[in-house]
């Protein structure tokens, strides 16, 4: 079988290096032969990926030579590769890219070049001129195999004589996207490699000179340029692009300044050709530090690419120029107007005045504004959509144009929702166009008032603030309204109502967002009462905001309190929707943290209604058939207890008992971590009484345990927390687990410096606890602890070893699957070749 290849070098055997288990290298001869004979039935992809990813581990930690001389049936494998036989596709591949993982060290090239093995298997003689070629499986693996052995000097004077670089050409055409890339990548590889230059320096800078591999891909590249077909001029485009992205070196330069008059000369012809690949390199030359610092005519090319590309084919090169830390005034100014332009045709189409739309001067050319705008909807949706993505992602941005247009931007904004909801006005006929284009179109919708929303981080005139909260209660109380778009309306409105003025000192509304939320809670109001269950969702999300962010202040207070809104909310706990009831209880915990969910009760009814919340509350934990609502619960239950909520405060340990004692039990898993995270609060506060940070708190006691630990800790077991937590240290779920070991790891560091406790190891309880522990670990958790003494509490945290539980979980739930020697033994036992008991299926 190996016949050719010399042996290898009996000193390589001190070599120091990773080399694979005794077990696995017992295993290796008959996977080998398993795989050689095409008659078996063959492991899928994802073995041979992970017996790829096993071979890379050794080899990247040790020799490669090493690991053929130990295990010659690798070798035996590639060879039986070159005979005329009915291989499997996927088994010849895995075969290529092994090759190219082996040879990616140059003494085991050499030692598989000596043998032929490599020109057999990547040259004409081997897969290329067989029927096995026409699976792109194989072509893929070809590929992957040079793209690894690609390495070092050896491997390109390979590549340049053994016609693999026409073939890679070849490949950038093929009929798979993924071989087509995958060879445009190894171009690259391959020219920056040939690059490197030699051991003594740098390559040299006249392009003359350049390596013949690197002189025959910027070749290629050139002819692929001046082709009239569109495919060859994106490939090159993309080649390009990948490797101005990846090598930054003076040759860059050199190649650019050589190739720059090919990529503008693209822009003369109409229409021009792969304009997305142009702009990505376009980008991608300007982003990199040798270029876009020199001389080479760069911005001239970006201004010509600006000026000759469609307004939507424009938009990206224009918003990553002005993403670009350094670049000339002039085109940044031109990129900015090319953003600009289709909301700038909006406002004059508009404006009752011609020369009134307010956008900068320059920004509206003869193009846009002669005739109709766009030819189609599509085209205007679409163009209208990007335009106002891309000016959204600038707003947060350092280098955004200054001075930014805020006022005619927000009128734009204003604008075209009033064009999609049809409350328009338009006073000529490009206006009255786009009215027939745009009314209802969600597309536009949603944007409009993302960007809107968005623009609520700067100011603008009193006048146009009122059209914003105008147009935003249009929208809110239009029936037409589609759930989605009412979702982002809520979402903006809240963003303009966090930037409404303040007055110096106080947090509350300002006069004029007071007399819009009189106008909103109406709606509100209907918009809690919606068929649409998602209406409902969105309603109660908003207002869980709005309680949050000005539930204390006395205007929002009256104007909430007055509505039915509490009310309505309350009933969304019984809402038949899960999603909803979820939101509902997230926003009657906020509510009732503010004290708003009922109107005022008289003295004697003082604490009534909202102990019937929490009754309602607990109820939803025990008996809701949905994971949201009860996980929700406990969310709220645990921001309760951290905010010292005055129906907890008045009996916390019977609250939180009753809670652990209901989440304990509960089949979600996300349900029991809550579970912990409320003890570990507890456990926090029993030990150090955190500061509450909630203003509407009934602040407790604020005592710190000054009597012996035994005394601090009795609190945590008459509420069972130590039940809980023991048994969730064996929970089935891996982040409960983690959570209650991190939880004991805690206390267990908080009373390890603590002498006022003496533990007694040796206790007849002690040792039932451990037992107990034991039987939960093997999975018998049906006899609980029972009531715990601190003494015993703290001898069995010492006995435990938490550390090492906690690594345990660290690792994945797999990781002994995962090991070589199972994979294996998995792969032999798909075909029989082990005993029914030899294998570790999972």
């Amino acid at each position: 079988m190996t016949e050719g290849l010399p042996v290898p070098s009996a000193g390589l055997a001190g070599i120091s290096s990773l080399t694979m288990d005794p077990e696995c290298s017992q295993l290796l001869p008959a996977l080998c032969a398993v795989l050689a004979d095409p008659r078996q039935p063959m492991a899928d992809d994802t073995c041979l990926e992970k017996l790829l990813d096993w071979f890379k581990t050794i080899t990247e930690a040790g020799s490669s030579l090493l690991l053929l001389q130990e295990n010659p049936c690798l070798v035996e494998l590639l060879c039986h590769m070159l005979k005329p036989q009915d291989l499997s596709s996927r088994v010849l591949s895995f075969s290529l890219r092994l090759t190219g993982v082996l040879a990616a060290q140059e003494d085991c090239f050499q030692y598989l070049q000596q043998g032929e093995l490599l020109p057999k298997l990547f040259g004409e003689a081997g897969p290329l001129g067989g029927a096995a070629w026409t699976s792109p499986a194989v072509r893929s693996g070809w590929i992957q195999g040079l793209r690894s052995l690609a390495q070092h000097p050896s491997a390109l004077h390979f590549l340049a004589h053994c016609g693999a670089v026409d073939t890679i050409f070849s490949l950038q055409e093929d009929s798979s996207l993924f071989v087509a890339s995958a060879a445009g990548q190894l171009l690259v590889h391959i020219l920056g490699l040939s690059m490197q230059g030699p051991a003594g320096g740098p390559p040299s800078l006249q392009a003359g000179d350049w390596p013949a591999c690197a002189q025959k891909i910027v070749g290629h590249i050139e002819e692929s340029l001046r082709a009239t077909a569109t495919p060859q001029i994106t490939q090159a485009l993309n080649v390009l692009t990948t490797t101005f992205g990846h090598y930054h070196d003076p040759w860059t330069q050199v190649l650019w300044v050589q190739l720059s008059p090919l990529v503008a000369g693209l822009l003369e012809k109409d229409p021009v050709p792969a304009a997305h690949s142009l702009v990505d390199l376009l980008l991608s030359v300007a982003r990199s530090p040798g270029l876009s610092s020199s001389s080479c005519g760069l911005w001239e090319t970006l201004a010509q690419t600006l000026s000759h590309l469609s307004p939507t084919q424009a938009g990206p090169l224009a918003l990553g120029i002005l993403k670009l830390q350094d670049c000339p005034q002039a085109l940044r100014a031109q990129a900015f107007a090319v953003l600009l332009q289709p909301l700038a045709c909006v406002l004059k189409a508009m404006a009752q005045d011609p020369g009134s739309s307010g956008v900068p001067d320059g920004t509206v050319g003869d193009s846009m504004t002669a005739g109709t705008p766009l030819p189609s909807k599509a085209a205007c949706v679409g163009l209208l959509c990007r335009s106002l993505a891309h000016l959204e992602l600038l707003l947060p941005l350092p280098q955004r144009p200054c001075p930014w247009p805020q006022a005619p931007l927000l009128g734009a904004a204003v604008t075209l929702l009033q064009l999609c909801g049809g409350s328009a006005r338009p006073a000529c006929d490009m206006g009255r166009h786009l009215c027939t284009l745009l009314l209802g179109c969600v597309r536009v919708q949603r944007a409009a008032l993302d960007f809107l929303g968005a623009l609520s981080d700067g100011t603008g005139p009193r006048e146009l603030v009122t059209q914003v909260f105008a147009v935003l209660l249009e929208y809110l109380r239009s029936p037409d309204s589609s759930p989605t778009v009412l979702k982002k309306a809520f979402q903006a409105t809240f963003r303009w109502l966090l930037s409404s003025p303040k007055t110096p000192g106080c947090w509350d509304l300002d006069p004029h967002a007071l007399l819009f939320l009189r106008d909103l809670l109406p709606v509100l109001q209907k918009r809690l009462c919606s068929p649409c269950w998602e209406v409902r969702d969105s309603s109660l999300e908003f207002l869980t905001q709005m309680a949050r962010h000005w539930g204390g202040q006395a205007g929002f207070r009256h104007a909430l309190l007055a509505s039915e809104v509490p009310k309505l909310t309350e009933q969304l706990l019984r809402d038949p929707e899960s999603y909803v009831r979820a939101s509902a209880v997230t926003a009657m915990g906020q509510l009732s943290s503010q004290g708003l969910c009922f109107p005022p009760a008289g003295p004697e009814h003082h604490g009534g209604q909202q102990k019937s919340l929490l009754v309602e509350l607990l109820h939803i934990l025990s008996t809701d058939s949905e994971g949201f609502p009860r996980r929700a619960v406990m969310q709220v239950f645990t921001q309760w207890l951290r905010d010292s909520h005055a129906d907890v405060a008045g009996d916390t340990e019977q609250f939180v008992a009753g809670v652990l004692q209901v989440a304990s039990q509960d089949l979600d898993w996300e349900v029991r971590a809550q579970g912990l995270e409320l003890a570990l609060v507890f456990l926090e506060q029993t030990l150090g009484q955190p500061r509450s940070h909630c203003p509407h708190a009934v602040t407790p006691p604020v005592e710190a345990p000054v009597g012996p630990l035994a005394q601090a800790l009795q609190p945590l077991c008459r509420v069972r927390l130590f039940d809980f937590a023991f048994r969730a240290l064996f929970d089935c779920d891996r982040p409960v687990a983690q959570k209650s070991c991190d939880l004991l790891l805690f206390l267990r560091a908080k009373t390890a410096s603590s002498s006022g406790l003496q533990e007694s190891r040796s206790s007849p309880d002690v040792a039932s606890v451990e037992a107990a522990l034991q039987r939960w670990q093997a999975g018998d958790q049906a006899q609980p602890l029972g009531d715990l003494e601190p003494e015993v509490v703290l001898a069995v945290l010492r006995s435990l070893d938490l550390e090492g539980l906690r690594g345990a979980l660290a690792e994945s739930s797999d990781h002994v699957e995962k090991s070589p020697q199972s994979l294996l033994q998995d792969m032999l036992a798909t075909v029989g070749v082990l005993g029914e008991n030899e294998a570790d299926c999972y």
